[in-house]
């Protein structure tokens, strides 16, 4: 039975019900999605889930539903970065990941959560294996069926290809694009969004090749119902539901396959692409940003709610090189290359972090006292926002568990990911999470491996003729009784060899690798042996341990021994747990031989205070 000392680090967060309508509050007009801008960064990511799409009027912008598919459309699509987090991620903070066993974690490098209550997910290995499981909403895991698994399931046909870039939409329809430059989609197509030139629903990943044929795309994007890609050349293609002119062809009219996006980008270079709902924007080489489609919330930031059908510079950040941008649910922010924020759109949960729950129809600096912003994040399915400073301080405003934030809030996270997986509803991931292996140690890490190592130890315990490698140094800052002994002219200071008789083997070996590990494991009737020794050490820590080993372990057999153990160690918390477990098991407890073994005094003390409680009463 293994435990640890260490907080649990799983954090599960609520679910919607799957096609669930998102409260509005005069922000429906958008789930936009994300872009990391910079020249060096790949986007990997996704598009999630789930709100139905308003008409394309001041109060929404994405139009009904086409007659094949009567549901309510979820929330749009963004493109989530495989940017590599300086920070430990630990995926099993998204509770769909705590289907995986240790084994299958171990295995990934690349993981995203996406779906309306977070309920789809697709990683790859660190083989280049692409496995999915989850709910599997209009095919979206590209199974080739319909239904929905618990158990990850293989994508043969895209396994072996190492995966660039990643997003999904709202149906959701997803978007997979490799190292060589193929672009793969399947799932939702009520709107062509796939790119086929047909509405039919994509049941596994096709390669898209219609007007890309030679082309090498390195970046997808998808909106709700629309799709883009940017190529190795820095042009754009854009294709699917135009009701807002979101494809930026200069029409509202749908784009059954790919089409290059010109007009303001024809000769410029793009080096990133990220979609809202319904609308669109790209960063060009110098930093410049452009956007077209759905403006109802001012979420382009030109000054106005008007819509564009063509791409428009921004201009309210001119002079200004932007590294990343991030689109929430309605909103917009903007990291300059001076790392400065920028906010704009809905702020009906202060998530532009102004003090205030006014929309910004155009940028406005905040976090300005703030020392230098390294990263933002925001997803379209949530309104909540995230940043990290150059110290690695992690902020936190908007919509978070409920509660509206409306200046960003120093937290204890060391990543934005822990953000959207503790406080974001649904807890999805604003990018695809790297899980790549360093090669080399934590210092925790580092002190595990050491533990019992003979090539690099300076002391042994003896215990039950067996040794036990360890090191002074070690033992001197993890235990107040081992400081004492070394630190004064005790005989053992001078020993090589300790020779230890009051406990025995597995009982000191145990609490030697808590010392290193923070770890117990040890069955129940061990625990109480490592019980005394903390009791003798004075080491509370591993007190409150063993009683928790101990109170997991109890039954009909052991319960009065654990009561022993615990009055003559003073575990009063164990003590009174273990009283109340013999009480409510009175008539077995008592025809064990553990009961008539106790000694006398105990024995009528147990009985006069199960008196006291009623437990003889008829």
């Amino acid at each position: 039975m293994k435990e640890k000392l260490s907080p649990l680090s799983s954090f599960l967060g609520w679910h919607y019900r799957s096609g669930s309508t998102a409260e509005t509050d005069g922000e429906v007009a958008l789930s936009p999605g994300i872009g990391y801008l910079g020249k060096m960064e790949r986007s990997c990511g996704a598009t999630t889930d789930g709100f139905p799409l308003p008409s394309c009027s001041s109060e929404g912008a994405a139009g009904p539903a086409p007659s094949a598919d009567p549901t309510p459309s979820p929330a749009p699509g963004h493109t989530l970065h495989c940017v590599r987090s300086s920070a430990m991620v630990d995926v099993s903070k998204w509770p769909l990941f705590t289907l995986l066993g240790a084994q299958e974690i171990a295995s990934i490098r690349q993981a995203c959560i996406f779906g309306t209550s977070a309920n789809e997910a697709i990683y790859i290995t660190h083989d280049d294996e692409v496995f999915v499981f989850g709910l599997n909403c209009s095919n979206c895991l590209g199974t080739g069926d319909n239904q929905s698994t618990i158990q990850p399931k293989k994508l043969e046909c895209l396994s072996g290809k190492k995966v660039l870039s990643l997003s999904y939409g709202s149906g959701p329809h997803v978007l997979l694009a490799t190292e060589e430059g193929e672009l793969y989609a399947w799932g939702h197509n009520g709107y062509s969004q796939l790119g086929n030139g047909t509405t039919n629903q994509g049941v596994s990943p096709v390669l898209v090749s219609a007007n890309l044929l030679n082309k090498k795309v390195t970046e997808v994007a998808c909106g709700s119902h629309h799709s883009m890609a940017l190529t190795s050349e820095g042009e754009v293609y854009a294709w699917g539901y135009n009701n807002c002119g979101q494809v930026g062809s200069g029409s509202t009219a749908n784009q059954p396959t790919p089409r290059k996006v010109s007009n303001c980008l024809q000769y410029k270079v793009v080096v990133s692409i990220a979609c809202g709902q319904t609308s669109s924007m790209a960063v060009v080489d110098n930093g410049v940003v452009y956007g077209w489609g759905y403006n109802g919330n001012g979420q382009l930031g030109m000054g106005n709610n008007g819509n564009l059908l063509t791409p428009c510079r921004l201009a309210a950040l001119q002079g200004y090189c932007v590294l990343q941008i991030a689109l929430g649910y309605a909103h917009s922010l903007a990291l300059t290359d001076e790392g400065l924020l920028y906010a704009w759109g809905a702020n009906t949960y202060g998530q532009l972090g102004t003090g205030n729950k006014s929309n910004q129809l155009n940028p406005v600096q905040i976090m300005a006292e703030k020392e230098r912003i390294v990263e933002i994040a925001a997803c379209h399915s949530t309104h909540t926002s995230a940043a990290k400073t150059q110290s690695g301080q992690v902020y936190m405003w908007g919509q978070c568990r409920g509660q509206s934030i409306v200046l960003p809030h120093l937290t204890h996270f060391t990543c934005t990911d822990d953000v959207f997986a503790c406080f974001a509803t649904p807890s999805v991931m604003w990018r695809l999470l790297s899980m790549e292996h360093d090669d080399f140690l934590t210092v925790a890490q580092s002190l595990k491996k050491e533990f019992d190592s003979p090539e690099t130890s300076d002391l042994k315990f003896r215990v039950d003729g067996k040794y036990i490698h360890v090191h002074k140094a070690v033992l001197k800052i993890r235990c107040d009784h081992f400081r004492s002994m070394f630190q004064s002219h005790w005989n053992e200071d001078m020993k090589e060899v300790i020779e230890i008789d009051q406990f025995s083997y597995p009982v000191y070996r145990s609490f030697l690798e808590f010392l290193y590990t923070d770890n117990v494991d040890l069955p129940p009737e061990d625990a109480i042996g490592l019980l005394d020794l903390a009791t003798s050490y004075c080491e509370n820590r591993l007190k409150r341990l063993c009683q928790h080993i101990i109170k997991r372990g109890i039954t009909v057999e052991n319960a009065f021994t654990l009561l022993s153990a615990a009055v003559r160690y003073d575990a009063e918390d164990l003590e009174e747990f273990c009283f109340k477990f013999c009480v409510n098991h009175l008539t077995e407890v008592t025809q064990t031989a553990a009961f008539w073994q106790i000694d006398g005094n105990m024995l009528k003390e147990f009985i006069c205070r199960a008196s006291r409680c009623g437990a003889f009463k008829n």
